[in-house]
């Protein structure tokens, strides 16, 4: 009896133990799969998918495993800080501070370093990723992030006031520095390196301001004004298709292949405005438009009294440096006593333009390209405009590379002449006829233009003969590197015809 029964125990054991067994290995089986589905999800997501989840700190590594992490990196760069920080200061100052000049809004009379120092907290590199994208050269992208401790005071001075020490405080920088290296065959191997933010993911810099022994009412706008100054600075000399060019090595190389081009030319007419805001407690608005693709060469339409539909139809001139990553910025102001007032803004990606063909399109007016600080939900209008791409073959770069050098030097003597208050001004009126006989490249010379440096606008009254070269604008920025941006100039045929004036350009072209 007790045998029969211990049979049957141990089968009924041994069947039990084969069911939990099998229990076990099917809800293993089923979290495995269930594991595997969510790695294939989270495989599945892109970029803006982790933006959505991480927000803007997310170190590129992590969704793109091309960038590699360099912990001895950040090592070894937390010991060269203090002397890195030291020659960054005297290189900073020595470059920036033109640039601030130059920049400064209007109503800011003097735009100067009071203190600066870099601190003692040196930046962090999240990630590397190298590459080659082109034949002899190598392309390092580095995540860079910096929370530091500056010391940085600027002395601010506007018409009937002191000067007003404001002080940045809380600084903090989130880029990628796209870093080229050209490769020569000699000792040490690097003919020139190449420096740029790039414009994806945007740069992003915060900051506090903070007025030392003041207050910032003091002068009206002062916290914008610094912030529009420091964005038009990073945009216009820093950020992709912009670069630093340093020739390496010590022997003279050409790098005109490595600098700024133009890629093409937009002709872009301002055709009209429907329901635009109404910003007068009497009467109606007073409104223009400005554009611009470099806000160094913003230009504007006239002024349209007392009407909320107005009706522009006037063409510009600008030029694409690349238009994969530009866009064209439209603004729209009310004409005021003081200080104009937005009416709203809008943004075209020029890589939705098709080349030689024209193109007709209404654009929804915005308060603000940041959603976060919209805080005025209506209706802003609309915007109307026709535009036309033309795409440059290699002479007519050259012709428009050198006619765009000339028209930031003549803005910089309209700004010494007091008839604008900065070279991010845009022009219109007198001064925008600046070179206006000159015909487009490609079309011909005009009747009665010589070549260019004999006086291309004389007949404005306003504008000088020689235009210069834009080499004494841009080499401030290449001195952030310890050498100028351009260097030799480019040479075109007597044949070539300068493209238009001033009012009829803005930009020029990447790698």
């Amino acid at each position: 009896m007790g045998l029969i029964s211990g049979m049957f125990m141990g089968m009924a054991f041994g069947i039990a133990l084969m069911a939990g067994w099998k229990h076990m290995m099917a809800y293993r089986s089923s979290k495995r799969i269930a594991k595997a589905v969510d790695v294939k999800l989270l495989g599945s997501l892109n970029r803006e998918d982790l933006k959505k989840i991480c927000g803007d700190n997310f170190p590129e590594w992590i969704s793109f495993p091309v960038f590699e992490q360099v912990k001895w990196l950040n090592k070894q760069l937390s010991k060269l800080w203090p002397f890195v920080a030291d020659a960054a200061t005297m290189v900073i100052r020595e470059s920036v501070e033109p640039l601030l000049e130059d920049y400064r809004p209007p109503g800011i009379t003097s735009l100067k370093f009071s203190k600066l120092s870099l601190g003692t907290v040196a930046p962090k590199i999240e990630g590397i990723r190298v590459q080659s994208l082109k034949k002899g050269q190598i392309t390092m992208d580095i995540d860079l992030r910096w929370c530091g401790d500056p010391s940085i005071v600027l002395g601010v001075e506007a018409a009937m006031v002191a000067s007003i020490p404001i002080q940045l405080k809380d600084l903090e920088v989130y880029t990628v520095v796209r870093v080229i290296f050209q490769l020569a065959e000699e000792i040490p191997c690097i003919s020139a390196v190449v420096v740029a933010l790039l414009s994806e993911p945007k740069p992003k810099i915060d900051y506090v301001l903070k007025a030392v022994g003041g207050s910032l009412t003091a002068i009206p706008g002062i916290s914008d004004m610094i912030d529009d100054t420091v964005k038009t600075i990073v945009t216009d000399m820093l950020e992709w298709p912009h670069r630093i060019v340093v020739p390496l090595g010590g022997v003279p190389v050409d790098t005109s292949e490595l600098e700024l081009k133009p890629q093409g030319k937009l002709s872009v007419t301002v055709l009209k405005a429907n329901d635009l805001k109404n910003m007068e407690m009497l009467g109606k608005s007073d409104p223009y438009v400005a554009l611009y693709i470099r806000p160094v060469f913003k230009v504007k339409t006239h002024v349209v009294e007392n009407n909320l539909n107005p009706v522009w139809d006037q063409t510009f001139e600008l030029i694409a440096e690349d238009k994969e990553t530009q866009s064209l910025i439209f603004e729209v102001y009310d004409k005021d006593i003081g200080q104009d007032k937005l009416l709203g803004k809008a943004k075209l990606p020029l890589i939705d333009l098709v080349a030689e063909t024209w193109k007709e399109q209404e654009l929804r007016l915005v308060p603000s390209f940041d959603t976060l600080k919209v805080k005025d939900k209506k209706d802003r209008g609309t915007l109307t405009i026709k535009l036309f791409y033309h795409e440059f073959n290699k002479e007519e770069q050259l012709v428009a590379l050198e006619e765009e050098k000339k028209i930031l030097e003549e803005r910089k003597k309209l700004k010494e002449a007091g008839v604008i208050g900065s070279t991010v001004d845009a022009l219109d009126g007198a001064v925008s006829l600046v070179g206006s006989g000159v015909g487009m490249v490609g079309t011909g010379v005009g009747a009665g233009v010589g070549l260019v440096g004999t006086g291309v606008g004389a007949g404005v009254g306003i504008v000088g003969s020689g235009l210069g070269a834009v080499g004494s604008g841009l080499s401030r920025a290449g001195r952030f590197m310890g050498r100028t941006i351009t260097g030799q100039s480019s040479k075109r045929s007597g044949s070539s015809t300068p493209i238009n004036s001033a009012q009829e350009n803005g930009g020029a072209k990447p790698l």
